[in-house]
C-alpha cells in the first residue's frame, strides 16, 4: 500500500464523489516523463516496490495508486462500483491534482485491462502505453465461457478456469481463511501448477479448501510476501475480486456506445510484455491479438516482447523491465 511504502511520497485524494485514493507521487526531474503505474490482481501499489525507485532514480516521475479495492483506497462492496469508465474518471482527477497532462501508463494483469479501457475513456492522458502479461483488447462484450473453451482447443486446458471461483460470493471468505494456500498457488514457483491447480475449473477452490501450498519461489522475499499477504488481508478479498466479478457481468458493456469512434484506435507507442512460463495470460493469445489488433488497424504502433518468466514480470525479471521501459522512455 503507497503509505506503507514510500511514507514520504504517499499522498491521499477525495475526489467529488466521496471516492478516496492513496496513491505513491515521486515528481520526474527536468523534460523527463512521468510513469503512471496500475497494478493487477491480488494486489497493491506494493507491486510496483522495486520499480519506483528504479525509474525514480533514473530521473522519471513515478504515480502508483493503490486501485480501488485494494491498499488504502476506497473498496466499494458492489461490482457496479468497478466500472471501469467510473474508475478511468477518478484515474483522471489524480492526474489533474497532480498537474500531469501526459503519462506513460504501464499496467500489470488487471491493471493492463483497466489501462485498455482508460485509453479509450480518457485518451488525451496517455503519451504511450507498456502492457505487461496482458494485452490491449478493444472494448466488447466479455464472454467468460467462449474464452475458456477457444483457449482448452489451443491448449488442453481453460485458462481462466478460476475466474467461476472468483465470481463466487463465498470466495472472498474461503480465501481469506485459507489465505496461505492462495497467496502459495498465487506465486508458486513452479509455473506449470497454474495449468492443474489453477486455471482448471474447481480446481483453484479445491485446492484452497484443502489447504495445499506450494512451493515458495526464488524471485520474491519471505519479507516481501508475508508483507503482500498482510496488506491483502488488512483490505480483505471483497473488493479485489469485484475487478472479476464487473467483467463477468459485463458492467461496462452499457457506456461502451459513448466512446468516440476516434478514441478506439490506439496510436501512440505501445508495447505488450508477456512471460512465456505464464499459463494463465498466454504469450501465444497476446500474440495472436495484437495481430488481429493491427490488422483491424486500431493498433497503430505496437510491439511486443517475451521474457523467459512467468505472470510476475516485474518481480521476476527485474533489470530487464527497467530495460524496457527505460528503453521505451526514450521515445518521449
Amino acid at each position: 500500500m503507497a503509505r506503507r511504502l514510500f511514507p514520504d511520497d504517499s499522498k491521499t485524494i477525495t475526489l467529488e464523489d466521496g471516492t478516496k485514493y492513496s496513491y505513491v507521487y515521486k515528481p520526474a526531474g527536468s523534460k523527463q516523463p512521468t510513469f503512471l503505474l496500475l497494478h493487477g490482481f491480488p494486489s497493491s501499489s506494493y507491486d510496483w516496490r522495486i520499480q519506483i525507485p528504479q525509474l525514480s532514480g533514473a530521473g522519471y516521475g513515478v504515480l502508483a495508486p493503490d486501485l480501488l479495492g485494494y491498499g488504502d483506497t476506497d473498496k466499494p462492496t458492489s461490482k457496479e462500483g468497478y466500472a471501469f469508465k467510473r474508475q478511468s474518471t477518478h484515474l483522471a482527477k489524480i492526474l489533474d491534482q497532480e498537474g500531469l497532462s501526459k503519462v506513460i501508463a504501464v499496467g500489470h494483469d488487471w491493471g493492463a485491462g483497466f489501462l485498455a479501457r482508460f485509453a479509450n475513456y480518457q485518451p488525451q492522458y496517455v503519451s504511450g502505453l507498456v502492457f505487461l502479461s496482458v494485452p490491449y483488447n478493444p472494448p466488447g462484450h466479455y464472454d467468460l465461457d467462449a474464452i475458456n473453451t477457444m483457449i482448452e482447443k489451443s491448449f488442453g486446458y481453460p485458462a481462466f478456469g478460476y475466474q467461476y471461483f472468483f465470481n463466487d460470493e463465498t470466495a472472498a471468505g474461503i480465501i481469506e481463511k485459507n489465505h496461505e494456500s492462495f497467496s502459495s498457488i498465487v506465486y508458486a514457483e513452479d509455473y506449470h501448477i497454474w495449468s492443474t491447480e489453477l486455471c482448471k475449473v474447481g480446481a483453484l477452490k479445491a485446492w484452497v479448501e484443502a489447504g495445499k501450498t506450494a512451493k515458495f519461489p526464488s524471485w520474491l522475499s519471505k519479507e516481501e510476501y508475508d508483507t503482500h499477504n498482510q496488506i491483502l488481508l488488512d483490505g480483505g478479498y471483497t473488493g479485489p475480486l469485484n475487478w472479476y466479478k464487473a467483467a463477468i457481468a459485463n458492467v461496462d458493456e452499457p457506456s461502451y456506445a459513448s466512446i468516440p469512434a476516434e478514441n478506439l484506435i490506439i496510436d501512440v507507442p505501445t508495447l505488450v510484455v508477456c512471460g512465456t512460463k505464464d499459463l494463465a495470460t498466454r504469450v501465444e493469445v497476446a500474440e495472436q491479438v495484437v495481430a488481429a489488433g493491427k490488422e483491424a488497424g486500431y493498433l497503430k504502433d505496437v510491439e511486443i516482447k517475451r521474457l523467459d518468466c512467468g505472470h510476475w514480470i516485474q518481480f521476476e525479471k527485474v533489470d530487464e523491465c527497467f530495460e524496457i521501459l527505460d528503453e521505451f522512455a526514450k521515445k518521449f
